[in-house]
């Protein structure tokens, strides 16, 4: 094992039960870093455009980073790539947990999946070695039923499992993968993948608890003074105490809490779904991830109506509160932290289920769908119907089974609503505005794989009224100066896309984007930088690298993207975003214009060395980038 990583790809043949391991060089991990851009490098070299994202030519991989299992806050994630089944190209979702690191100390950086098993089997991984295993007795069983499952017969209850639940098995397109059954790698369809192969599971068991790095004594001084630095940083102390679900008051005063299918930004009920009365009322326990000391996780315990929300699930973060509650416009916190595990039992991301619940209530308040269609009204406010429809998408019943693809399939499969979309590449927007983050919309339209709130950092970290510490950050990617707000010029777009280079860099390196970051995180760029030369003894790396590899992972998806058929074209925002918004507040009647997106985008493509015309990387970017071989 070199530092940090070491040096075993996994591959597997589902169709033909084999495995063998690749022995990468350590160019190739400098190169590429991990995660997203070593899952791509895979993706491009070995899969033939247009396979069918459910079928068994499609490659998904899942991948760690050689910072994974290292001492550190926010180091233990996996990114999974595949072709996705619900955006329009590639797919790419990040998880944390304890599940990443222990991948590591089982002694593998990464797998790569390919065919499809005649029967469900699930991976077990352990100690540098490979087993494919029968899993027919955990298929059709909730993720805690299997996890249970696995490690009776594996015989240890420290096996660390990520799995499918029902709806992955069931292809539907919203389905997620989990891990500890309460983290999802949720975007994009990868658990719909995963079921198509009849993958149920991958289990994995280290007894090496070491990574090896190049100057322990410098990690640890970092690792230790970000520990203490939790209380003083405002931004981190209150994660710690209240998780993401902590911002939903503060957006809703900004008014940009999605209310009612994005056709409000503040929600009449907010205050009983904040994040504050979580932490009062239902709040067990923090929880965290290998090594973490922000603690940002939420476990409750409560129920709705005599169901019971189980500690064993976790609890809503942010974007699930929003979208179970102001998406739907239900106030009782009770049952959106049912939503939230039920779709943690049956492995669902909740962005795209809630969304997808709150378009078609949308469409049945204004008579585009009936009761007779979808079997009882869906209307705004009702947490039993969306509670009903949720259990219904991920078994495909009845009409769950439209929405079981997606919100913009299902208008396409049905005729109508598709002025009430909020999708972009066919994946549902996330509970951030860009109505009013108007460098946000742009990286909605342009990002590979459609609207990600954690693709680029936010316009109020560098806009008028910023906090310092934030500007002091940024400085590192060359911005001395706040913007205005509200602003779309070429220096916000710059902004956009320096930051969304870092962002990217943290998908390869699998850094949590909530410890990591150019703005408002526990470890800044420089920060970031130098826990890179700790582990892996790069005395020369730089930001101007970091920033390097995060733009070549970006090229490594437009050209995935590229291949499949999409170009320019494909980089837009819904209607929706161009009609002004109702209700109260500071955004009332806000709304983006159809002609600074386009300005914006312009700039943005000159800024990354991409084609105006067709918005793909230009011949010059990819060779500069080292990807002339794609």
């Amino acid at each position: 094992m070199s530092n940090g990583f070491t040096r075993r790809i996994l591959h597997v043949d589902l169709t033909h039960a084999k495995t063998w391991i690749e022995n990468p060089s350590d160019d190739f991990y400098r190169k590429y870093m991990g995660g997203s851009a070593m899952g791509l490098y895979y993706l491009l070299k070995e899969m033939t455009p247009g396979v069918d994202p459910l079928g068994p030519d499609n490659i998904f991989t899942m991948m760690l980073s050689p910072l994974t299992g290292s001492p550190v806050s926010g180091q233990s994630r996996m990114t999974i790539s595949c072709k996705s089944p619900l955006a329009h190209g590639i797919a790419d979702s990040q998880a944390g947990g304890f599940f990443p690191a222990e991948m590591r100390f089982a002694g593998f950086d990464g797998i790569v999946i390919r065919g499809k098993s005649p029967t469900p089997v699930y991976l077990w991984l352990t100690d540098g070695k490979a087993e494919i295993r029968d899993a027919s007795a955990m298929w059709g069983k909730t993720t805690g039923d299997a996890e249970a499952l696995i490690r009776k017969e594996l015989g240890d209850e420290k096996i660390e499992v990520a799995q499918i639940g029902p709806a992955g098995e069931n292809l539907v397109r919203v389905a997620a993968v989990m891990n500890m059954s309460n983290r999802a790698a949720g975007r994009t369809g990868v658990g719909a993948v995963m079921g198509s192969k009849n993958l149920k599971a991958v289990a994995v068991r280290g007894k090496s608890k070491r990574v090896p790095v190049a100057d322990s004594k410098a990690l640890n001084e970092i690792a230790k003074g970000g520990a203490k630095s939790v209380e003083s940083n405002p931004d981190m102390h209150g994660l710690h105490l209240h998780g993401t679900a902590g911002v939903v008051v503060w957006q809703n005063i900004g008014g940009t809490l999605p209310t009612r299918n994005y056709n409000e930004g503040q929600f009449e009920g907010c205050d009983s779904i904040g994040g504050e009365l979580m932490t009062e009322t239902i709040l067990k326990e923090r929880d965290t991830c290998y090594s973490c000391a922000v603690k940002c996780k939420r476990v409750v315990e409560t129920e709705y109506k005599g169901r019971k929300v189980d500690p064993f699930y976790g609890g809503a973060e942010y974007e699930s509160i929003a979208t179970f509650g102001s998406y739907c416009g239900i106030d009782d916190l009770h049952a959106v932290s049912l939503a939230n595990q039920l779709c943690n039992e049956y492995g669902m991301d909740t962005v795209g289920c809630g969304a997808t619940i709150a378009w078609a209530m949308e469409c049945y308040e204004n008579g585009l769908l009936s009761e007779a269609q979808v079997g009882f009204p869906l209307k705004f406010g009702d947490a039993d119907a969306m509670l009903r429809m949720t259990e219904m998408i991920a078994k495909r019943e009845g009409f769950g089974d439209v929405l079981a693809d997606g919100s913009e399939r299902a208008a396409n499969r049905l005729g109508v609503g598709h002025d009430y979309l909020i999708t972009s590449k066919g994946t549902e927007a996330p509970a951030h505005m860009p109505q009013k983050k108007r460098s946000l919309g742009l990286i909605y339209a342009v990002n590979a794989f459609g609207s990600d709130h954690q693709s680029s950092e936010h316009d109020g970290s560098i806009e008028e009224g910023a906090g310092e510490s934030y500007m002091n950050k940024l400085k590192s990617l060359g911005f001395n100066e706040h913007l205005p707000k509200g602003s779309l010029g070429a220096e916000k777009v710059r902004y956009a896309f320096e930051t969304q280079k870092m962002y990217s860099f943290l998908d390869s390196a699998n850094l949590c984007q909530f410890v990591y970051g150019p703005a408002w995180t526990l470890f800044g760029p420089e920060d970031t930088v130098n826990i890179v030369r700790a582990i892996m003894g790069w005395t020369d790396f730089s930001i101007a690298e970091m920033q390097e590899i995060g733009e070549r992972r970006l090229a490594m998806m437009r050209a995935f993207n590229a291949r499949e058929g999409l170009t320019r074209d494909n980089d837009k925002l819904p209607k929706k975003f161009f009609k002004a918004l109702k209700g109260t507040g500071p955004t009332a009647g806000v709304t983006l214009v159809e002609a600074d997106i386009e300005r914006a985008k312009d700039h943005y493509y000159e800024f990354a060395g991409y084609e105006l015309a067709t918005g793909n990387p230009s011949t010059a970017k990819m060779a500069a980038l080292g990807l002339d071989w794609v």
